[in-house]
């Protein structure tokens, strides 16, 4: 039942990649005319139309989608206009620099996230949580363009700690993802706290706590496994914006990305340029929605039980629950969404 749900979710993927695809083919066909964009200014009339033709553009609009469409479906997406290149492999040769980016990112919010989440919930609404829930707060609300503007300013320009544009030894990825990295920060821990503080609750860990268990053992062993699935729904869903912030963050810092690429593409209205990268950020979220679903799958085995139903249903109400805790100035999910929410596994043994 499992395997048909994501064979299910496969084919419905690709249906909204393909939906998406043209979407895109429509808009950027209505912005410009790629002939005079190639073209230099002192061009005479005869060279404009006879590139015109060259490139197909004086075709009927359905005969210049049909023969898009055909390529698409053999991964072919035609030669960059701006690079007279085939236009796929110029985004795959940015993938590295963007999973390198992407990476770096996870390890720094990941592990600061969970530590701010553990901390805060350990003492709930002291002095400490509430500082924190400040932080994580302010985390979740500040815009990555402005705060990647600030650490230019501030770290490379007026104390010239770290480089703030390029590509080259791990120093100069530490300030993109730092930028990207807040608001996941802020977010994840606001979750996690949300989730330790209702597991923390829960009958068995007060049968532990009457067997002599210490908090952080309690919390390391059964408490925090238990609290994953809303944590890992919401990383999933920032694993998913990291691709859109990108766009942002690799222009701000001139990483050689997909994101960076994308913009530029855009500005020389490079049509198949701009497809290949919708095409292959469009996989990659892809591939993040199925991992996680098999995640769920590990952490919580009686997803499988249900079938794809099940796990859709769960992510929903994950998704829900974290959407109430990010609104709320406590950093707390109303009590229906968190009992909707809570997907944990008390474990059979508690020695």
């Amino acid at each position: 039942m499992l395997a048909r749900y994501f064979f299910k979710r496969v084919l419905y993927s690709l249906a909204v990649m393909l939906v998406v695809l043209v979407l895109v083919w429509i808009l950027v066909n209505q912005v410009g005319d790629p002939a005079r964009l190639i073209l230099p200014p002192s061009a005479d009339q005869q060279l404009y139309l006879d590139t015109r033709a060259a490139m197909g553009l004086d075709d009927p609009l359905l005969e210049q989608f049909w023969r898009s469409f055909s390529g698409w479906l053999q991964a072919d997406f035609g030669n960059s206009l701006w690079q007279k290149v085939p236009a796929l492999p110029l985004v795959l040769d940015r993938i590295p620099a963007t999973l390198l980016l992407t990476l770096c990112t996870f390890l720094i919010a990941i592990p600061l996230a969970l530590a701010l989440g553990v901390v805060s919930a350990l003492r709930p609404d002291g002095l400490l949580d509430r500082v924190l829930t400040t932080v994580s707060l302010a985390g979740v609300s500040i815009a990555d363009f402005w705060l990647g503007l600030m650490l230019i300013l501030v770290v490379g320009v007026q104390f010239h700690l770290l480089p703030t544009s390029g590509y080259g030894g791990l120093e100069y990825v530490i300030l993109p993802a730092l930028t990207l990295a807040f608001r996941p920060i802020g977010r994840l821990a606001q979750v996690a706290r949300s989730a330790l503080v209702e597991e923390m609750q829960k009958p068995y860990i007060v049968t532990l706590r009457a067997q002599g268990m210490s908090e952080g053992r309690i919390i390391r062993r059964h408490a925090l496994k238990n609290s994953m699935i809303p944590i890992i729904t919401v990383g999933s869903d920032e694993l998913a914006s990291f691709l859109n912030g990108a766009v942002v963050i690799e222009t701000i810092f001139a990483w050689p990305g997909i994101g960076s690429l994308f913009i530029q593409a855009i500005n020389r209205r490079d049509l198949p340029l701009v497809l290949a990268c919708v095409f292959v950020i469009a996989a990659m979220v892809i591939l993040v929605n199925l991992v996680v679903d098999l995640a769920y799958a590990w952490i919580d085995p009686r997803a499988t039980i249900t079938g794809g139903g099940g796990l859709r249903r769960r992510r929903r109400r994950m998704r829900q629950s974290a959407a109430a805790v990010a609104e709320s100035p406590t950093g707390q999910a109303p009590a229906q969404l968190a009992t909707a929410s809570s997907g944990a596994v008390e474990p059979s043994r508690m020695s």
